[in-house]
């Protein structure tokens, strides 16, 4: 041996082991997880396609009820309530509608992710119940809003409420079930596809 390795010093060896895992900092969340719809915590448990069938009921449901609320509030001459109107002429809330469900309209054909779809189907309601609160002055081309004819607006939104609330209620144990179906199918698929690995 040469006197030159004796003097070199000895590198102590790593015994605390190589093989095991490197601690990480934790992984920041994905750009997808940070912007989550809205939706799906207001309405767990609802698939994409059902979603704007749900809000387009919540969104009719509630602009007729507020839109109810605030043309009484103009009937009754509350302070700080009044018409919308452009150069002196009223513009009935059914103009609104139109406009929105021709914005719905355009959208339906450029957008189809299910965000979209949950915000078309929110503004579709909201459409809807500004036309139909109005529907009797469409169909008299009158201004019986609070007339005895201005009920038929009342009883065709009151009717829209109940059927599609009851065929969404109706519905929903189905989709349920679907759900669970494909949801075992899928577990027993991978169960075969293990015998089979373990099999061959």
């Amino acid at each position: 041996m040469k006197p030159s390795d004796a003097s070199e010093p000895s590198v102590p060896s790593d015994t605390s082991g190589s093989s095991q895992p490197s601690h990480t900092s934790p992984r920041a969340p994905s750009s997808r997880a940070a912007h989550r719809s809205p939706w799906l915590r207001l309405l767990p448990g609802i698939s994409s396609e059902r979603r704007g069938f749900v809000l387009a009921w919540w969104g009719f449901a509630l602009t007729f009820g507020g839109m109810r609320l605030l043309t009484w509030l103009i009937h009754i001459d509350v302070a700080g309530v009044g018409d919308v109107q452009a150069g002196g002429v009223h513009i009935h809330h059914y103009v609104w509608g139109i406009l929105l469900l021709a914005v719905v309209g355009v959208a339906g054909l450029v957008q189809r992710s299910a965000r979209a779809r949950a915000w078309m189907g929110l503004a579709y309601g909201v459409g809807m119940a500004l036309i139909i609160d109005e529907a009797a002055l469409l169909i008299s081309l009158e201004d019986v809003y609070w007339d005895t004819e201005g009920l038929v607006s009342i009883a065709l939104a009151i009717a829209v409420i109940a059927l599609v609330g009851g065929v969404l209620a109706v519905t929903r144990g189905r989709q349920g079930s679907n759900q669970d179906y494909y949801h075992s199918s899928a577990q027993d698929r991978s169960k075969s596809r293990g015998r089979n690995r373990n099999a061959g």
